[in-house]
């Protein structure tokens, strides 16, 4: 308030704060009133919280086969809910345990499968000229050859533990992601207050950090959530082949043991359905989330839907 009574005028800061808000206000409206993506993202938040949770609400101990008493391939019971392995583990201990493992292995895969790509394609489209046919030509390289082969050769070579499976998927996993945000950094290059920046003295950096990045961004974070999904069943493909961490659980891991034991033709429906679902709900759930993220960065989706 000023002297007189009257409100003083907002700053600049303030304007572009309440820009913000108002945009991420109308974000969330578009995003709550696509109830698949709404439900995907409910379900995403359980399934993650109670994966954090995993050393609070349950004993580490049940995963060391030396420690463990009970038969094997026993089917579910009071006792264990989804029954036990070929080990006498608790099949729902393990599929609990296997989440914490799928998430962070593809989250971290997904997040340097789109920075990789991300990087790649606003350099390609800014500069242009011998760098975009050098980077394209590499792009391209990456595309023809499949990613699956590609990581399972890494996997291989490589020492075998999260990281090397973070490293081959997300390593083999960036050329789309290069190829549509160079799509949209040419785009947004071609808009008029670019060239004013240019004009008025701005650099490469300035141009991509204070310009090309924060138009390019909605778009990479809704790529995000649909590479995770293609991340997780990366992940378990991997482990299922026998090229996971043989030091941790994952879900993919189930399946190979639930195969390799004879669970599954023995009719152990038990040990082979749970991390089957998991899988198939998570990347449910990353998929619907994407899919709604990309109607509310992409106003054109929404009359689709």
């Amino acid at each position: 308030m000023t002297a007189t009574g009257e409100r003083a005028a907002p700053t600049a800061k303030q304007l572009v704060r309440a820009r913000r808000r108002a945009a991420a206000a109308e974000s969330w409206r578009v995003f709550r009133a696509d109830r698949g993506g709404l439900a995907g993202l409910v379900l995403l938040v359980l399934i993650a919280a109670l994966a954090l949770l995993a050393p609070l609400l349950t004993d580490q101990t049940g995963l060391d086969v030396t420690k463990v008493t009970e038969e094997g391939l026993q089917p579910p019971s009071a006792e264990h809910w989804l029954g036990t392995d070929e080990s006498g583990r608790s099949v729902l201990l393990l599929t609990w345990w296997g989440a914490r493992v799928s998430l962070l292995v593809g989250l971290a895969a997904a997040v340097l499968s789109v920075v990789i790509g991300t990087v790649v394609g606003v350099l390609a489209a800014h500069f242009g000229g011998w760098t975009s046919a050098v980077l394209m030509r590499i792009t391209d390289f990456f595309l023809v050859l499949p990613a699956l082969v590609l990581a399972i050769a890494l996997s291989t070579v490589l020492a075998r533990g999260l990281s090397t499976i973070v490293l081959a998927i997300g390593v083999t996993s960036w050329p789309t992601t290069a190829r549509l945000v160079r799509a949209q950094t040419l785009t947004v290059e071609a808009r008029p207050y670019i060239e004013r920046a240019k004009v008025l003295g701005g650099g490469h950096r300035h141009v991509i950090a204070r310009h090309v990045l924060p138009a390019v961004l909605p778009l990479v974070f809704a790529n995000t959530t649909l590479s995770v999904a293609s991340a997780i069943i990366m992940e378990s493909t991997l482990s299922f082949l026998g090229l996971g961490d043989p030091s941790r659980v994952s879900w993919g891991s189930m399946l190979k043991s639930a195969m390799d034991t004879g669970a599954v033709t023995g009719g152990a429906w038990w040990y082979l359905l749970p991390p089957g679902v998991g899988i198939v709900l998570v990347v449910l759930s990353f998929t619907l989330c994407g899919r709604a993220w990309e109607a509310v960065f992409n106003p054109r989706l929404r009359g689709s839907r």
